[in-house]
């Protein structure tokens, strides 16, 4: 299913795609556009409208300026990528264009080497393959934990790709290992048993230097398996990347990291016992989490409001404009369940919620600007833009935040 949905007036118009876009990747485009690429296998039994979606490419295209492309559907033009891919990562790249990394050939049992694809491909800046399938030697290394990589891109122009256990800093535009980076010590963190990352926010005052976090993950696919409550952090493009150990309050699987405009980050989603898949997981963990990356090792983490809403398989968090989150999803039964029963605990989730961070809470709800005008487009160019607002009258700092996506 597909919808557009608007968070302020709570109303979901339906989206049509041509293509199963299950389990599917994708990222923002240099234009603005957004990007689906891959899935699953069609849907002709459910619907005779829904074809393969393991090689698709699906376009949508927003604008704040034409208010004429709010409820239109997702293009298919009909390009497709170079294979298959089931569970890929999608990365922007800074020329615009676009790494898209691994995935299933079949959507079938991982640990069976001939179902996967440890390749990557690269799109153009609008999302037309370049029809070569390059072998991504951390991939093969890694199976079965090889699908969902966390890729993040490094302020140098190469890729930090974080596969299982293992990391390298990779050179696209070479095809070369840059860098082997220590393993994380723990359990597994991507598929099945996804954890989280986030790369930390870029700032001036450390010359940008980059800095990840990946925290979460377990041990097998089962609903048995444990979840790793440890946390790694590691500045990738240091003299000596080693990774600094923490730890969340709990074990958690399929938990999310979402950064905040003050740069602290919470964690949301997911549950403290099992992995990825339909019934695999028990235990939701229910409760915000807040890391703040600036506190002394030991302190960076405190624990925040409970929701009352199991997030588990297919569970989403996300930043909205306005400063607060929506946390949304929920699928861990395959076809809609509604209510409960004893072999089904979890069910389809279709309520939305929305999260106010502490900093729109109490007096602090107050400290913020207002009459906010911005540019129409911001080139990286080096030159400058204009950003205007009415600052509070007891303001005594500003602060500038700019927001991917």
């Amino acid at each position: 299913m597909s919808s557009e949905y608007n968070p302020q007036t709570n109303q979901a118009v339906p989206l049509a795609y041509l293509t199963n876009a299950f389990c599917s990747g994708g990222t923002f485009l240099a234009d603005g556009r957004v990007i689906s690429v891959g899935g699953n296998a069609p849907l002709t039994w459910l619907d005779p409208n829904i074809g393969d979606g393991f090689t698709a490419i699906r376009y949508l295209q927003r604008s704040s300026s034409d208010a004429s492309l709010n409820g239109q559907d997702w293009k298919e033009p009909g390009n497709k990528l170079a294979s298959a891919r089931w569970y890929a990562t999608a990365q922007t790249l800074p020329d615009g264009t676009i790494f898209v990394a691994s995935g299933s050939l079949n959507g079938l049992n991982p640990t069976v080497s001939t179902n996967n694809n440890p390749t990557y491909e690269i799109l153009s800046p609008v999302a037309v393959t370049q029809g070569n399938n390059i072998p991504l030697d951390i991939l093969v290394k890694n199976q079965p934990y090889y699908m969902y990589p966390f890729v993040h891109l490094l302020n140098d122009g190469t890729l930090f790709i974080f596969v299982s256990k293992a990391s390298q800093i990779f050179n696209v535009g070479t095809n070369t290992i840059v860098k082997e980076l220590p393993d994380l010590p723990g359990d597994y963190r991507t598929y099945p048993n996804t954890g989280g990352s986030v790369l930390l926010p870029l700032s001036s005052t450390n010359n940008w230097n980059p800095d990840i976090v990946i925290c979460g993950g377990g041990a097998y696919q089962d609903i048995t398996s444990p979840t790793d409550p440890s946390c790694g952090r590691i500045q990738p493009l240091s003299a000596n990347p080693t990774w600094e150990m923490d730890s969340m309050p709990e074990g958690r699987g399929m938990v999310e990291g979402t950064l905040l405009p003050d740069g602290t980050v919470i964690w949301l989603n997911g549950g403290n016992r099992g992995a990825q898949g339909f019934g695999l997981m028990a235990d939701p963990t229910l409760e915000a989490l807040l890391y703040d990356p600036t506190q002394p090792l030991g302190q960076r983490w405190s624990t925040l409001a409970s929701s009352t809403i199991p997030r588990l398989y297919h569970s989403v968090a996300l930043l909205l404009l306005d400063g607060t989150m929506m946390v949304a999803g929920s699928n861990p039964v395959q076809m809609p369940i509604l209510t409960p029963d004893a072999a089904n605990p979890y069910v389809t989730e279709f309520r939305v919620e929305n999260y106010i961070p502490p900093y729109l809470q109490g007096a602090k709800a107050n400290h913020r600007p207002t009459n906010i005008v911005l540019p129409t487009t911001v080139t990286a160019n080096g030159g400058q833009f204009t950003v205007s607002f009415q600052a509070p009258s007891n303001a005594q700092s500003c602060g500038v935040v700019l927001y991917h996506g």
